[in-house]
């Protein structure tokens, strides 16, 4: 590994600028970049209606506690609206900079050297979208909300009492929502769907050219990681999160697209390294990203998994 290839990750302020050719990609992402911070701020702050809805629900002849309590949903399901729509922006962000870094005629390790702000970008969305799924795992009141909003719009469909705020989420949108806040780690779920989808869709590009991207940013992370060497050279334990996070998500997106995954002993990523490397952290910093592997990889309980994984995992 080179220590250009590392530039991306290393210091997170201080990386390449794009150059001619990737400014179109990069304005495009960046767009949606600039939005990821107010949405986790959003969702840090997501306190949920649990309150109103019990009251409401305990006394369903109280007209006044099931106007309180549907006066609190509505703005809530205005937010995840938001989350939601966000990603599907991600998503096609995502795919833009899958375009870009496995054209041909460059070797993934290339187009890492070469479109150093495309990877830093890329980085930077699963970077996000770790955060985003650790903060939603934890908050139950998400899914709460949202079902007692399409149970209560059901029964004033039914009465026909005209709903307000039914313009915010119509019923197509409604059930979508519904199946996004179901997952786990629903950004991550996107983001493999996606991954996956451009790989089908692009069936004259090698499949290689995407795995090949996705394990190279695994190693390039694990090393900076593992060799006190490039450890040194981060200036914060922000960077630390980062490049974990990155290595976890690139890990995951690997292992839906790859056809055997990324836990078989034909995988281009050590994951044994990798995993330890994530043990070696303070042991609550890293749970979320363990439960990610755990939960949200397809292939970790094939057969083809060696138990020694299986234990560290376990």
């Amino acid at each position: 590994m080179t220590l250009e290839l590392s530039n991306w990750l290393s210091g997170q302020e201080n990386y390449a600028q794009p150059t001619e050719s990737e400014k179109e990609i990069y304005n495009q992402v960046n767009v949606v970049l600039k939005d990821a911070e107010g949405i986790l701020e959003d969702l840090q702050s997501y306190r949920g209606a649990g309150h109103e809805i019990r009251e409401a629900i305990q006394h369903p002849a109280d007209e006044k506690l099931q106007e309180k309590a549907w006066g609190a949903v509505v703005p809530l399901v205005g937010k995840l609206k938001k989350f939601y729509e966000f990603s599907q922006r991600l998503e096609a962000a995502l795919r833009g900079l899958l375009g870009a870094l496995t054209s041909t005629p460059y070797s993934p390790t290339q187009h890492l050297e070469r479109e150093q702000a495309l990877a830093k970008q890329f980085a930077e969305i699963l970077h996000f979208t770790l955060r985003f799924d650790e903060l939603k795992m934890t908050n139950p009141a998400i899914q709460n909300d949202f079902s007692y909003y399409r149970r209560t719009l059901s029964r004033m469909r039914i009465n026909n009492v005209p709903a307000e705020g039914e313009n915010e989420v119509n019923n197509e949108l409604a059930n979508r929502m519904s199946l996004f806040y179901a997952e786990a780690t629903p950004m991550l779920k996107t983001l493999s769907d996606a991954t996956t989808k451009f790989v089908s869709e692009n069936k004259n590009l090698p499949i290689e050219n995407t795995t090949d991207c996705l394990s190279t940013m695994a190693s390039v992370c694990r090393v900076m990681l593992e060799t006190p060497e490039y450890r040194s050279r981060f200036t914060n334990e922000e960077t630390v999160s980062f490049c974990l996070r990155v290595m976890v998500g690139v890990i995951i997106l690997y292992d839906h697209v790859h056809p055997v995954g990324a836990f078989a002993k034909t995988s281009k990523i050590d994951m044994k390294g990798c995993i330890k490397v994530l043990k070696d952290q303070p042991p609550n910093s890293v749970e979320g990203l363990l439960n990610a592997l755990r939960y949200t990889t397809k292939h970790l309980n094939d057969e083809t998994t060696s138990k020694q994984i299986k234990s560290m995992l376990q």
